[in-house]
């Protein structure tokens, strides 16, 4: 199979958005073509290396039986064929890392001691990270040849880019302190606000199991790189699901702390300045004990002479903490606002089955009044009407998946609260309805204030419902709807991400480990998820319909069918619908794609989460995941 595409839009517009990415990946190629190696590794030795986690990796570099270089060679390699088939690089750091690498042989030979904890990890970096020397272009042409600067004392007020920071980002900065070796920066989807992965710059991210799906997004080029063994250790953000939708669909691992634990400083944001929804740092792997080892690294700790806030992060290094031998975890199938796949109820089912066996107990809960959740995070997201987030667009055009997005705040009221009204009266569907109201921009402070205080008082009501009646330890949940998103289609699905908008909104930690993959025939669509008669957790019935096909609904679902037949036509105009009756849930061509869960811990309790992910892991036993275990990516 070919390499990945290229994105469409810079051989058929005009603009300066064109030529720059012409160049950036120009600059790539040639990155690329200079850090191919003859060094001879063995298959055997090159296998030892991508079958070993960080934190093994790291152990064998202590005992002085592999050296950085040797590993740094083996990842490399993996790093080229993943951006061949999937297209997931964007600054590709292999000439610096191999002399970074060389420096911590060199530094070990003399002392016999490791640097720190990722001595000698091969380590990647969503776009925005900054590096000292390399573009943070987040997928904007504007931002292009605007490389990080070093930072001194003397040009600490004048040299200052967007984030307020000059040189690396402080989780690179930590990274490399503790011996972790930057390996390369990685794809994301402009203006990392929707959930697949391309921009105008560097194009689109494949899945990396199947070429007709998207990585994710918005940490899709991480999800990738790390699904193919192309580093050991990676880096994302998340607001709406960014870490743990890649890490699902890509089959890796992922923790999205709350808000305060890692710093942010240094990492280019379009959203900057935004407090409604905070947009967090995380990391991604290929284990758990991946994100274990990164979040011992940076949890409540900087780097040098910051210039983050007194609060970022909060001084709170990563805690140990002891589980009771019994947990109680609360389940569910669907949150209520779109029923999640056959495919993704699965993996929560034999999560929930392999916790029992273990002798934990599993309990069913309804997520409480989860349309209110999804129309506060709508509101503060657009509060603005989306102005701050494109403000640095320029003449890029806007990708397909973050066209719908940005369209609900430019609806002219009437429009809006007509097609509200078309939505609720013949769909049947309030909960997509009430989304559609709540695209607008807020009319004045007050109103911000507003839904501040709604959004206050839903973490009140879910803390008080979920977790201190109930009792809960920690949540199994699916973490979408879809496996993975056909390309293009978060144009007309974008509404899906609410599963896991609703943890930000609570501002709660989660993690991200991959159970399963997609079974066909096993988990095709029967009547209980195309008939909304049929069956329970039913939500948004046109997403439904969407998603799993017109089935039949009484004489107005027939009519609303009949309406929405246009948009199954363009999704399948986009090579993404399956036939005139079918949903983008395909289960045939789905097939092999991976398939994870969200475990979700109370606020302040990251690291209670990632001790819930290591006994969800080992109750699940040896499965197809971690680290050298991808084979294949399907037509």
């Amino acid at each position: 199979m070919g390499p990945a595409q290229l994105p469409n839009a810079i051989s058929t517009t005009r603009g300066g958005y064109r030529d720059v990415a012409r160049r950036k990946h120009s600059a790539r190629e040639d990155a690329i073509r200079g850090g191919r190696t003859t060094t001879p590794l063995s298959s055997a030795e090159r296998e030892a290396y991508l079958r070993a986690t960080a934190p093994e990796i790291v152990q064998h570099i202590s005992q002085g039986e592999w050296t950085a270089s040797r590993v740094l060679e083996a990842y490399i390699a993996r790093a080229i064929l993943a951006q061949e088939l999937t297209n997931c690089l964007t600054e590709v750091l292999f000439a610096q890392a191999r002399a970074e690498a060389r420096a911590l042989d060199e530094e070990f030979a003399c002392t016999g001691t490791i640097r720190g904890p990722l001595h000698g990890v091969p380590v990647s970096f969503k776009d925005q990270y900054d590096i000292k020397g390399v573009d943070s272009t987040v997928g904007f042409s504007t931002w292009a040849d605007d490389p990080s600067r070093e930072d001194s004392l003397d040009d600490e007020l004048t040299n200052v880019r967007r984030s307020g920071l000059v040189g690396h980002s402080q989780v690179v900065a930590l990274v490399r302190a503790a011996g972790g070796v930057p390996i390369a920066k990685t794809n994301l989807s402009q203006t990392m606000f929707f959930f697949e992965c391309s921009n105008p710059v560097w194009g689109r991210t494949l899945n990396p199991y199947s070429r007709t799906h998207s990585s994710g997004g918005s940490s899709g080029g991480e999800g990738a790189l790390l699904a193919m063994d192309g580093s050991a250790l990676g880096w994302g953000s998340d607001i709406g699901g960014s870490l743990r939708i890649p890490a699902t669909s890509c089959g890796v691992y992922s923790l999205k702390p709350g808000a305060g634990r890692i710093s942010v400083a240094g990492m280019q944001d379009p959203l900057r300045g935004f407090e409604g929804i905070r947009s967090v740092a995380g990391p991604m792997g290929r284990s758990v004990e991946d994100l274990e080892l990164a979040a011992r690294v940076v949890f409540g700790k900087t780097q040098g002479r910051s210039t983050s806030t007194g609060c970022d992060p909060a001084p709170l290094p990563y805690r140990d903490v002891a589980l009771p031998e019994k947990l109680r975890f609360g389940y569910y199938l669907s949150d209520g606002f779109v029923k999640a796949s056959p495919a993704d109820q699965r993996a929560v089912r034999e999560t929930v089955a392999a916790l029992r066996q273990a002798g934990h107990e599993c309990v069913a809960f309804q997520v409480p009044q989860v349309t209110d959740a999804m129309e506060c995070y709508m509101h503060l997201v657009a509060a603005d009407g989306f102005r701050t987030l494109t403000s640095d667009l320029g003449d890029d055009p806007v990708e397909p998946g973050l066209s719908a997005i940005l369209l609900g705040p430019k609806l002219p009221g009437r429009l809006r609260s007509a097609l509200a009204w078309t939505v609720r009266q013949l769909f049947g569907d309030d909960a997509l309805a009430r989304i559609i109201l709540a695209s607008r921009p807020c009319s004045d402070m007050q109103e911000y204030a507003q839904w501040i205080r709604r959004r206050d008082d839903y973490r009140r009501l879910f803390t008080q419902q979920v977790w201190d009646r109930r009792g809960f330890d920690g949540l199994i949940t699916p973490v979408l709807a879809l496996p993975a998103m056909p390309h293009d289609s978060c144009r007309l699905l974008a509404p899906l991400a609410g599963s896991t908008a609703l943890y930000n909104v609570l501002g709660l930690p989660a993690g991200i480990l991959p159970v399963t993959h997609v079974r066909a025939p096993d988990d095709t669509a029967a009547a209980e998820w195309t008939d909304a008669r049929v069956g329970g957790g039913h939500g948004s019935a046109l997403l439904e319909r969407l998603l799993y096909g017109l089935g039949a609904r009484g004489t107005l679902g027939n009519i609303a069918g009949a309406l929405l037949w246009p948009l199954q036509v363009l999704a399948r105009g986009c090579g993404r619908g399956r036939s005139r009756w079918g949903g983008y849930y395909d289960v045939r061509r789905m097939a092999g794609i991976p398939v994870g869960v969200q475990v979700v811990g109370r606020k302040w309790e990251e690291e209670k989460v990632v001790e819930m992910m290591k006994v969800v892991d080992h109750a699940l036993g040896p499965r197809d995941f971690g680290p050298f275990c991808w084979r294949e990516q399907r037509d």
